[in-house]
């Protein structure tokens, strides 16, 4: 009697030459009754935080469009009487002009971008990639510097840029940005460079390239996740700032549009609440639009920087 041997539930090796088609089908594993319940859970409990975060901005938002003597009037995110008169208003509201104040924020947080990128960048490549005295020590001290409360230093700075004749210019928020001063940027380029190979250095001296050379064709390109990041919270920063504006530029003409936003605010009780939820609608709408073209390099730049 002969007997047909039995066929193998094992998948065949590459070049065997079965067909692919010939294969057993192995049906996908079905999640558990409780494995569903916790993801279902997870997200629940996430969207609830999701929109205990976001009620605040959306309700600004909702009352941007709502009559000046309702703003406060509802809990509701979507206004009873939908104008736009908040925002025609606001944007020319007394002696206020947000064309000039936009301008002026964006002029200063652009600068800073700069500022920030290329001094930080260059500082970071010196710590991870130069081997000069008291490297480390210094780099101590920068990192340091982290830890002295903005508050303690508004003083000296200001005594310095009014020895300047720098007040009611824009020079004192934006000249610090090209000396590396902000401490929590050259540390995270620092931990992203540490992670480049350092064959890839060596293989650019033996094509004769220099310290500049290598910071340009080697480090800039690939230290792009980390740049991104740094020029993202840096106009996060900059945009948002109040006290620093509000320290230097006495002049109208030169407010920023945090400044405007105080604007609108009158200590004898007559603020427009109103147009002052419309110009801070579309203050945040520069913040949300560059993150949401930016948040790619954002992640990144976070993830592969030690900073997760």
């Amino acid at each position: 009697m002969t007997t047909t041997p039995s066929r193998s539930t094992a998948p065949a090796p590459r070049g065997s030459g079965v067909h692919p088609a010939a294969r057993p089908v192995v049906a996908p594993r079905r999640p558990s009754q409780a494995a569903v319940v916790r993801a279902l859970s997870r997200h629940a409990v996430l969207i609830c935080v999701l929109a205990v975060v976001l009620y605040p901005l959306l309700w600004m938002v909702g009352a941007s469009f709502r009559p000046g003597n309702e703003a406060f009037g509802t809990l509701g995110l979507w206004p009873d009487n939908f104008t736009l008169d908040n925002y025609r208003d606001g944007w020319s509201y007394g002696s206020l002009n947000f064309s000039r104040y936009f301008v002026n924020s964006l002029v200063i947080s652009a600068l800073a971008i700069v500022g920030n990128v290329v001094s930080c960048a260059l500082a970071a490549y010196a710590f991870a990639r130069l081997d000069f005295p008291f490297r480390r020590v210094l780099f101590a001290l920068v990192l340091a510097t982290l830890l002295l409360p903005y508050q303690v230093t508004i003083v000296p700075q200001y005594v310095l840029f009014n020895q300047l004749a720098w007040i009611n210019t824009i020079l004192p928020l934006t000249v610090p940005k090209f000396l590396a001063t902000d401490a929590f940027f050259v540390f995270l380029m620092v931990q992203f460079i540490r992670t480049l190979p350092r064959e890839l250095d060596e293989a650019a001296r033996l094509d004769g390239c220099g310290h500049l050379g290598i910071f340009l064709r080697i480090v800039v390109p690939l230290s792009l996740p980390a740049i991104g990041t740094t020029a993202m919270f840096t106009f996060i920063r900059t945009w948002d700032d109040f006290l620093g504006p509000l320290l230097y530029l006495n002049n109208p003409d030169r407010w920023t549009v945090t400044l405007g936003l105080n604007g609108f605010l009158d200590a004898t009780g007559t603020s427009a609440f109103g147009p002052l939820f419309a110009m801070a609608t579309l203050a945040i709408a520069p913040i949300v639009g560059f993150f949401l073209v930016s948040q790619k390099l954002l992640i990144e730049g976070v993830a592969t920087s030690g900073l997760k």
